[in-house]
């Protein structure tokens, strides 16, 4: 039978140690709640379910400004291997979010190609994501998509955050509050994570296996298996300045990676009308555009959610 303890957000090693001290608990979340100084964690451990591959021994601490931590081999490599395979057929040139509209917008600071994957897709997926809610203490509900990346030599992700300014973005879900970025492949040059403006930004050690671009900050190199989990908003929901990233250019070989996006929040798209509609006035221009191709998901939709443009993509009829 479960049981409901109630921790403070400064009290998540004592959950730490209740999880390693249960003998095959899984943990399941209500809402997170910032926003204020009586921020508390409802969290369930049922002691009869599987850990789904856990084991918090692998991780450790880089840094607290931002809040950010290593998981190593939080992926196996088969499991890594299934998420290319999934991908590498369905990527398209990766977006950024204008700051003004919070729409996406082509820009030359993000170079990759990338796509997002279904919630759930399979059952190797499903295990992944509950991993990460077992690893985060945050609700699954709250996570999007997974989001897989490819960087070839040369490309790159210029120093971004991952929190929204805009209040489109905000509306579903709130803000990004963490994100878990695993590493699909290894990369022989370049390609690290990293964060400029890091409290431990000169700590680590540098030799010439590190790029340029690495040690303008705290870096992490891409390492198949392994993931890395960082915060975008301190517990009261403020911004964290600290938390500032970046992916190097590749210099030698091919970056493979999958991102997940936590809310504040659950993020789940708000359900479609039905029917052969459209649901925003853009739609004919989108389709158009090629963007029922190019990103089915939000245009056309899948088994379990329609799209928002099922008209203007023709795949119904009226």
């Amino acid at each position: 039978m479960a049981g409901l303890i109630r921790l403070s957000s400064d009290s998540l090693p004592v959950l730490l140690f209740l999880l390693l001290s249960a003998s095959s608990p899984l943990l399941s979340h209500s809402e997170i709640q910032l926003g204020g100084e009586e921020q508390e964690h409802f969290v369930f451990l049922d002691r009869n379910s599987s850990i789904d591959g856990f084991d918090p021994t692998r991780i450790t601490q880089l840094s607290w400004r931002p809040r950010a931590f290593l998981y190593e081999g939080f992926l196996s490599h088969e499991e890594c291997d299934h998420i290319i395979e999934i991908a590498k057929n369905k990527l398209e040139k990766s977006m950024v979010v204008d700051d003004d509209t919070g729409k996406a917008v082509m820009s030359d600071v993000r170079t990759s190609s990338g796509m997002f994957l279904e919630k759930k897709q399979d059952e190797i997926v499903a295990r992944i994501e509950r991993r990460i809610a077992l690893w985060t203490f945050l609700p699954e509900e709250n996570g999007e998509s997974i989001h897989v990346l490819r960087y070839k030599r040369g490309q790159k992700y210029e120093s971004h955050f991952d929190y929204f300014v805009d209040k489109v973005n905000r509306e579903i879900g709130g803000n990004r509050y963490a994100t878990v970025l695993m590493y699909l492949s290894d990369v022989q040059k370049g390609g690290e994570t990293v964060f400029p403006n890091a409290e431990g930004k000169h700590h680590h050690e540098e030799d010439d296996s590190w790029s340029e671009c690495a040690r303008n900050g705290y870096a992490v190199k891409p390492k198949k298996g392994d993931a890395l989990l960082f915060f975008s908003l301190r517990h009261d929901a403020t911004a964290d300045a600290a938390s500032l990233h970046g992916s190097c250019p590749v210099i030698e070989g091919e970056k493979w990676s999958a991102t997940k996006w936590i809310h504040v929040r659950p993020f789940e798209l708000p359900r479609r009308r039905g029917g052969c509609v459209d649901e925003d006035l853009k739609c004919p221009q989108w389709a158009a555009a090629g963007e029922c191709q190019k990103n089915p998901l939000y245009m056309v939709g899948s088994e379990s959610s329609l799209g928002f443009c099922r008209r203007s993509c023709k795949v119904c009829s009226s």
